[in-house]
């Protein structure tokens, strides 16, 4: 299959009433384990690289190639996403590589200059036909307009999406990222008001925290692009800590690498049976 648009991926779910995942790479490993979820299931998959990502890697491009690689080789239809991008230059620099689209997070910036960055930097994607999603929000920290209690005005949502032109919206509707534990309940309510509000697709971050009939309650009452990242870490981590346990005088990371690969590979499948509607899946339930 040939790379293709976050946008089609998007716009497919949305018109199917089915969720679009969007996980999260975090070195090749990873990008290797997803890819192989997305052909193993035949599901459409959203490839994430973050500006944290970025930074652990020393620079953008050796990763994202890597990942755009992978991408262009699986079976089933995959894109490239840049996931909560502050800098305009990682933007740049990740539209010149090829990627497709792009996460414009101006949340923690008074409202006036989010618009203001956000509109500047979508204009600027638009013209190289790349998609934007975005996030609203004043609230600062690590989770932004995801911290607890936060919520998303749909009337603020829908002037916000009409003055900066994105194709997407992250919205705050109970969800954190980073949490460890799937215990989040989402205001279903509030999602359903925004969808039916929004002309965008619907972006929820911090899914990680969301155990798996929240995450179909949600995208039944609208949700389309449903991010995943922290829960696939785990488990990664849980599966090199089993093998090292199980023998601490292995030296070959290969050895404890590639079973934790597999395990993210048969959780993110059953991840994307969750989200694109069907039944568990293969792999356990990891909670």
């Amino acid at each position: 299959m040939p790379l293709v648009s976050t946008g089609s991926i998007l716009a497919d779910a949305r018109a199917a009433g089915t969720g679009a995942a969007a996980f999260n790479v975090i070195h090749l490993e990873t990008a290797e384990a997803l890819v192989a979820a997305a052909d193993t299931t035949g599901i459409p998959l959203i490839l994430q690289i973050s500006e944290n990502c970025v930074r652990y890697h020393g620079s953008l491009l050796p990763i994202t190639r890597a990942t755009l690689a992978l991408a262009e080789a699986a079976r089933t239809n995959v894109s490239v996403h840049l996931d909560h991008i502050t800098d305009a230059e990682l933007v740049h620099q990740g539209v010149a590589a090829g990627v497709g689209s792009v996460m414009i997070d101006a949340s923690t910036l008074p409202y006036a200059r989010n618009v203001e960055t956000t509109a500047r930097l979508t204009a600027w994607c638009h013209d190289r036909d790349v998609f934007v999603e975005a996030e609203l929000g004043e609230v600062g920290g690590k989770d932004g307009v995801h911290a607890p209690g936060v919520r998303t005005d749909p009337e603020e949502a829908l002037a916000f999406v009409a003055a900066t032109g994105v194709d997407a919206l992250a919205v705050a509707v109970g969800s954190s990222h980073a949490m460890r534990e799937r215990t989040a309940k989402l205001d279903l309510e509030l999602i359903g008001r925004l969808r039916e509000k929004l002309p965008v697709p619907l972006v929820l971050h911090g899914s990680s925290g969301v155990p798996d009939e929240e995450l179909r309650a949600a995208v039944a009452a609208g949700m389309t692009k449903i991010n995943i990242s922290t829960h696939l870490v785990s488990v990664f981590t849980r599966g090199v800590r089993k093998v090292l346990e199980a023998d601490p005088a292995l030296i070959d990371s290969r050895k404890y690498v590639a079973p934790a690969r597999d395990a993210v590979r048969s959780e993110a499948a059953r991840l994307l049976h969750v989200l694109g509607g069907g039944g568990a899946g293969e792999g356990e339930d990891v909670r």
